[in-house]
């Protein structure tokens, strides 16, 4: 992993979580996952991490604990999170900073509904809203009961429906929409269950890393953020919300995206 700039993420500051909390970033490979950890790293509150990722993103020096996880596969996500049971014990935060925009094999944006693809929308699914669901499965009961505690998933913008205006992005649009379904249902759940567990979608913003690269010339050049930025805006996020705050999507400057 690339080293965040100390300049950069000492302004993250976990002041609601209580000090050494333990944090697991899922999809700690990408470039949002990558940063989080490493601002992770180097807050005041001294969180105890976990990085999971389908391929080892250690590094020398790092002093977090490590899992394999296959957001494609129950038994492994089952598998990393009865690692951290044994490990950590309870979780104060889960954030997944995983999505499926475009890869190598040939999926990407649809422009067309002639463009519609089985393959691309089941794995655009997969990957965007199945994954995310099972990770909520397992990790939920992991939250701490006794004190604030975020499940927080990467949504995105283009996922709400009342907002959408442009059409296009069949697959990512509607595997979105369904993640932010499954959040608010599982906000209900938690409510029942966890009283002091928060469930909230958050929206980065256009990021400057792989998955928005292709399309970062259709965006104001003032408007990419850095992994980096983007991390500490997320991290910020988390330590503002509260209860009240569950169910909800969030966009990266803390305003709400309509469903």
């Amino acid at each position: 992993m690339d080293t965040c700039s100390p300049d950069i993420c000492s302004k993250s500051s976990l002041t609601s979580f209580s000090h050494g909390a333990n944090i697991a970033v899922v999809g700690a490979g990408g470039g949002i996952g990558k940063a989080l950890i490493d601002c992770l790293a180097l807050d005041d509150n001294r969180p105890n991490i976990i990085a999971l990722n389908r391929g080892d993103v250690r590094r020398s020096g790092w002093k977090g604990l490590f899992k394999s996880l296959e957001l494609e596969n129950e038994s492994s996500i089952k598998e990393a999170s009865e690692f951290i049971r044994c490990k950590m014990g309870n979780l104060s935060a889960v954030i997944v900073a995983t999505g499926l925009l475009h890869d190598d094999t040939g999926i990407k944006p649809e422009k067309s509904w002639n463009s519609l693809d089985p393959y691309s929308i089941e794995r655009v699914y997969r990957v965007n809203t199945v994954g995310p669901a099972l990770v909520a499965k397992y990790f939920l009961p992991l939250l701490d009961d006794n004190c604030k505690s975020v499940f927080a998933c990467l949504s995105a913008r283009v996922g709400s429906i009342s907002d959408n205006v442009l059409g296009g992005w069949y697959a990512y649009r509607a595997s979105k929409a369904a993640l932010n379904m499954i959040l608010k249902n599982l906000s209900i759940e938690l409510r029942r269950k966890n009283k002091n567990a928060i469930c909230v979608g958050l929206h980065p913003g256009t990021v400057s890393t792989k998955l928005s690269k292709p399309f970062s010339n259709n965006v104001l050049p003032e408007t990419i953020v850095s992994p980096e930025q983007a991390a500490i805006n997320l991290l910020s996020l988390l330590n503002d919300f509260t209860v009240s705050d569950s169910g909800k999507i969030f966009a990266y400057d803390g305003s709400i995206i309509p469903y």
